[in-house]
């Protein structure tokens, strides 16, 4: 039986597939090796998410500079720390040089969970308004820099204006009106830590406790001992089922700003594969002090 010969012009793609797509496709999280192994590819640009301080000391080469504030703004009714509007952020992201055909790996020091929270939330962002091409560097700048041969350096790198496009999915924003329609159907994350849970802490502007029915799963829980790198897949399905958290079907998490619950969000849907996992940006800020939402306090002091 003939077969059909395989045509050079086949071959040319596949070869290029293979070449391209180590650097193209996504993958959530990306290891030092990595990064230093592909910094200089032309659309590759690392977005570091240090305080400015901690960045005109030490970087990865070719890194631009973001300040965390900038993604996150006030709303119309005063709700702090809210997703910017669609335009704002276009302009944010394009002026950091970045276009819908860059990968971006955005980067921290590495100090802690509260601090790589910062690029799972930019991350979010990025999801958010269809740009799929962006990972994060698992264990941050100090994870890179155990490896000696990893290049660093200091001097600042001016972004190239480039023009962002947003696609921007609506599954991934929950209102506090979805949230409140689904309270005794769909499971609830609180991802603040145990404290704030019970409702023994909490803003003194608001109510204490947490949402009705809702889960208990700490977001530093998720990171080897409350750092920078997240632990394996398989602990973090033992950790899901200890808190006992469905690793699978739709789930809303939350916290107090959206700024923590965006790491287990990150775990949930990019990690463990739930992509029925959904983030509340509002959270608690918008949520408590609204008489008009319930809450439920699990410890009640005279």
């Amino acid at each position: 039986m003939k077969t059909k010969p395989f045509r050079p012009f086949y071959l040319l793609l596949v070869l290029l597939f293979c070449v391209a797509s180590p650097l193209l496709a996504g993958q959530p999280l990306v290891d030092g090796a990595w990064l230093a192994g592909n910094l200089g590819k032309p659309d590759l640009l690392v977005l570091d998410l240090q305080p400015p301080p901690a960045y005109q000391k030490f970087h990865v080469p070719g890194a631009v500079h973001s300040n965390y504030a900038d993604w996150r703004k006030s709303d119309a009714k005063g709700t702090p720390q809210m997703l910017p509007p669609v335009a704002a952020l276009e302009q944010l992201i394009g002026g950091l040089g970045i276009d819908n055909q860059t990968r971006v790996v955005l980067v921290v020091t590495g100090r802690g969970a509260g601090e790589l929270a910062s690029a799972t939330r930019v991350y979010w962002t990025l999801k958010a308004l269809g740009h799929d091409a962006v990972s994060i560097l698992d264990g941050g700048l100090i994870a890179y820099a155990q490896e000696r041969s990893h290049p660093l350096e200091s001097q600042p790198n001016p972004p190239v204006k480039k023009t962002f496009k947003a696609q921007p999915r609506t599954e991934y924003l929950v209102t506090a009106d979805q949230v409140n329609a689904a309270l005794g159907s769909v499971t609830l994350i609180d991802n603040r830590s145990v404290g704030e849970y019970l409702g023994l802490r909490s803003d003194p502007k608001a109510r204490p406790g947490t949402l009705p029915g809702a889960l208990n799963l700490p977001f530093d829980w998720l990171t080897v001992n409350g750092g920078a790198s997240f632990h394996s897949p398989e602990n973090l399905q033992r950790i899901y089922q200890a808190a006992g958290v469905p690793l699978q079907g739709e789930q809303i998490s939350f916290c107090h700003t959206g700024h923590r619950t965006s790491l287990a969000w990150f775990v949930s849907h990019e990690l463990l594969g739930n992509d029925q996992a959904r983030l509340y940006d509002g959270s608690t800020a918008e949520w408590a002090p609204n008489p008009a939402l319930p809450m439920e306090q699990k410890i009640r002091l005279d």
